[in-house]
């Protein structure tokens, strides 16, 4: 328990995480504070460029084995498998919609990038290394759950059209994670060496200002959507990701992943999505309410998993290994 609470004080004490902790208290406060919606959208792009390329590197550096093809077969099946659990517990426990339950069970079975790769930092600061294909783990998580949940709904007016196929298979994060992840593997260290004064020298000082918006964006949705929530809905914010987290140390520790592997695929499997799940839901599932699925994804499980779950997550995985 000592190591657990070292290891959170450490997390919540790092620049990246206090600067999320002060956009959240500035947007709770009222404050005028405000990241301009394209330098936002500039920075999402550098952080997907950046962590694609740099997992293309690891890969191109450790090479493909049956290690790495089993821990993208776990990270369909998790990402497949959550929202299942997911939904029926929010059936069960918080009287949402079918429609409501499915949108929210899409959000749990999908990843948070940026869940991921304050992960990878907490990792870097403890000296533990980690696969470096765990990025194209996290690419391939991003849409399964997004069709499991659409199939979910489906009773409720969800469709796979083309529209909606398109939406989810080329979606903007999705491709760009995927591609640079690729060229990556393409340019290897010494395309890493040629532009790291790009993406890994400002990596993260950009990665403060993102959280700072993220911290922005997370305390409007608990302001403005606080009438939605009830207490058994809150508590799923918060043990759901336990849940995953269990999952994703299980098979980490099954395929034999290192520590900081497995701890990465729990981070994985414990996240939920605020990018590419959303935009989704806008076009599959427009009944389904952004006012619940949005603030429990990014205003109540991303700040558990980056002050609570992190530190974790990484001391369980450390005992698994």
């Amino acid at each position: 328990m000592d190591s657990v609470l070292g290891l959170a004080i450490a997390n919540l004490t790092t620049p990246m995480i206090l600067f999320f902790i002060l956009g959240l208290l500035a947007a709770l406060t009222r404050s005028d504070l405000n990241v301009p919606e394209a330098i936002a959208k500039g920075m999402s792009l550098y952080l997907m460029l950046a962590i694609g390329f740099k997992g293309g590197v690891g890969v191109s550096q450790h090479g493909i084995d049956l290690t790495m093809v089993l821990a993208l077969l776990a990270g369909i099946v998790l990402s497949a498998g959550i929202p299942l659990i997911a939904f029926r517990l929010l059936v069960l426990t918080t009287g949402l919609s079918r429609v409501d339950a499915a949108a929210v069970a899409a959000h749990y079975g999908s990843i948070s990038i940026v869940t991921f790769l304050a992960a990878s930092q907490a990792l870097q600061g403890l000296a533990m290394e980690a696969e470096g294909y765990m990025v194209a783990v996290a690419a391939i998580m991003e849409t399964p759950a997004i069709f499991v949940a659409l199939w979910l709904a489906r009773g409720q007016g969800a469709s796979f059209d083309k529209e909606t196929l398109r939406e989810v298979g080329l979606n903007g994060s999705i491709v760009l994670l995927t591609g640079s992840f690729f060229i990556g593997i393409i340019a290897g260290t010494e395309g890493l060496d040629a532009i790291s004064a790009f993406i890994v020298a400002p990596f993260k000082g950009v990665l403060c200002l993102f959280l700072l918006d993220m911290g922005l964006i997370a305390g409007r949705g608990l302001r403005d959507g606080r009438k939605n929530f009830t207490l058994p809905l809150l508590l799923f914010g918060v043990y759901m990701p336990l849940i995953g987290a269990a999952f994703g140390l299980g098979f980490g520790w099954a395929i034999g992943l290192s520590a900081g592997g497995i701890a990465l695929l729990a981070t994985l499997a414990a996240s939920a999505s605020y990018i590419a799940v959303p935009a989704a839901m806008r076009l599959a599932l427009p009944e389904a309410k952004p006012s619940i699925y949005l603030p429990m994804s990014l205003g109540i499980t991303f700040p558990f998993n980056l002050t609570v779950g992190i530190p974790l997550y990484i001391f369980l995985a450390s005992a698994l290994s």
